[in-house]
């Protein structure tokens, strides 16, 4: 069994870029979405790494560059997706995921059912291993002052 964490950040972007906020493959009604290369959907690109990391395959970055311009405005639950195809190529299965996303706003508890949802499909994996927790930093640091969200995840993965 090997374990792996992985974390991500990602500023909010200028209103004036109308990006759409992405969590969990979930488009959320906020006013600005977060800036990035691909849809920066900081949920799973934690959870990307984790798993990337549990395996010892890497980082997202070497396998899905931002100097790339083919993820230019990626949707990262597909990059999820071939993530995971890389874990089984190797041999591995996923046991379990938790997470969580810390953000002062938007409110997000209304978005986890679905986020766990789509990331469980998109691994095919049972809905009931994925966890995911929101949480706030009471309007200390740079999601406290509502500038990005970040995210955290942690993975166990065994040799199938």
């Amino acid at each position: 069994m090997r374990i792996g964490l992985g974390i991500d950040t990602h500023a909010f972007a200028p209103a004036a870029e109308n990006r759409p906020l992405i969590l969990g493959g979930v488009h959320i009604e906020y006013p600005r979405g977060l800036a990035g290369h691909s849809d920066a959907d900081v949920l799973v690109h934690a959870i990307m790494d984790a798993l990337l990391g549990a395996a010892h395959l890497g980082d997202i970055g070497k396998y899905f560059p931002p100097t790339d311009p083919a993820y230019k405005g990626a949707d990262s639950l597909e990059l999820l997706r071939r993530v995971n195809e890389l874990l089984i190529l190797d041999g591995w299965r996923i046991e379990n995921i938790d997470s969580v996303i810390i953000a002062q706003e938007p409110r997000l508890s209304p978005f986890r059912d679905e986020m766990c949802v789509n990331i469980a499909e998109v691994l095919g994996i049972k809905t009931e291993l994925v966890g995911i927790k929101a949480t706030t930093t009471e309007h200390l640091g740079f999601e406290g002052r509502s500038e990005g969200i970040s995210a955290h995840a942690i993975v166990l993965l065994h040799r199938a």
